[in-house]
């Protein structure tokens, strides 16, 4: 089996681990106890004890979990896996592990788990860290590669060269050509093709002087780019914007910069990064995104192939992408993810109490509910594009 197929194992794994080792250390380094740090669910594939936690990799490599000492376990069990068998162990006469340690605490021996170390026994503060800790993780991961990749590739950036003019669009009634390469307009210096189309979106219907380099020689051409109607298709606004009717080159060029411009330009990257899965997000709640652009394990599998394919620095930015997203929507106020997590908490903090276990498993059970959901929309939405691609239609 070649490198490329084992991509998205690849992909989905480093993303994981680094999320679930957040919420690992993050839960060690205030003391709550973590007998089990799983990467995938299911049946364990490996499993090794070190210490007083377990560690496994599991046979479905679709996520993982840090498992902590939780008067919540019996709530939360049914979403982590493996809860049933550390409540069974519990159990007088239930079969001892291989590893049965008389030192250790359950589920690994028969000693109690001292009160300080269960996760609810914490301050809101720290509890609230532990449970960003994953998204945090994922966010420097983003980061690090993010940074990594611009200083060991250089910043990528689509030339201002014109490959194609639309017919009947201003850009062929003036004169502009294939191969034109555009080094200003109105006078300001260009160099890439977004600088090109960032000048004359914010000039609809305004004369427009353009210079090119033609064979070698310099000429000028005014164009007066066509007033349309723009609606985000993320934030819904509607505008007026320059639009002319030119084709870029999908030659990638790069420029070389130094450490401290690779740290600007890669963090940017990732809060650009951050911020166009917020829109998406923002856009699938006010209906501009439809839910039929969502992919799911599926279509990760076929672009973590493809990135791998594309090369390594192609393959990164794929782990940076991801690592971002699974941040990002991980902070959603849905019961089971991180976000709504920490927003039962603080609600919990606010009422003076916590919630019924009842209540609790309830409230679980609905953001399951939504999760599911989402799952089905995703796999359908997969499985018809692996469909049609076996056809061969688009």
């Amino acid at each position: 089996m070649s490198f490329t197929w084992l991509a998205p194992i690849i992909v989905f794994g480093i993303v994981i681990f680094v999320h679930e080792l957040g919420h690992f250390l993050a839960a060690k380094r205030f003391g709550v106890y973590a007998p089990r740090f799983s990467i995938g669910f299911g049946p364990a594939l490996w499993r090794r004890r070190r210490g007083e936690t377990e560690y496994i990799v599991a046979a479905v490599p679709l996520g993982g979990y840090v498992r902590m000492a939780s008067k919540d376990d019996e709530s939360t069990a049914f979403l982590e896996g493996g809860g049933e068998e550390a409540l069974a162990r519990e159990q007088e006469g239930a079969k001892k592990p291989k590893d049965w340690d008389p030192e250790a605490m359950i589920p690994h021996g028969p000693k109690s788990i001292p009160p300080d170390r269960w996760f609810e026994s914490k301050p809101l503060w720290q509890r609230v860290i532990i449970l960003i800790a994953g998204v945090t993780m994922n966010v420097l991961l983003a980061w690090v590669v993010t940074v990594g990749t611009v200083a060991a590739y250089g910043e990528p950036y689509l030339p201002a060269v014109v490959d194609s003019v639309v017919a009947g669009r201003p850009a062929a009634s003036a004169g502009l050509l294939s191969g034109d390469s555009v080094i200003a307009i109105e006078g300001r210096p260009i160099t890439t093709f977004s600088e090109m189309v960032d000048i004359i979106s914010a000039r609809p219907g305004q004369a427009t002087t353009i210079d090119v380099v033609r064979g070698g020689s310099p000429r000028r051409i005014t164009v007066t780019p066509l007033a349309e109607d723009f609606t985000d298709p993320i934030g819904g606004g509607t505008s007026k914007v320059g639009r002319i009717g030119v084709v870029p080159r999908g030659t990638v060029a790069r420029h070389r910069i130094g450490p401290v411009d690779a740290l600007v330009t890669g963090t940017r990257a990732t809060f650009a990064m951050a911020g166009s899965i917020v829109g998406v997000v923002r856009g699938l709640f006010t209906g501009n995104v439809g839910v039929g652009s969502l992919g799911g394990p599926i279509a990760i599998a076929r672009v973590s192939v493809e990135a791998a394919q594309g090369g390594l620095e192609i393959f990164l930015s794929l782990i940076a992408f991801l690592s971002i997203n699974i941040a990002v929507l991980n902070l959603l106020p849905i019961p089971v993810l991180d976000g709504g997590q920490i927003l039962i908490h603080v609600l919990e903090a606010i009422r003076g109490s916590p919630f019924s276990p009842r209540a609790r498993e309830y409230i679980l059970r609905a953001g399951l509910a939504l999760i599911l959901m989402l799952v089905v929309i995703v796999m359908y939405n997969d499985i018809r594009a692996l469909t049609l691609s076996l056809l061969g239609r688009s």
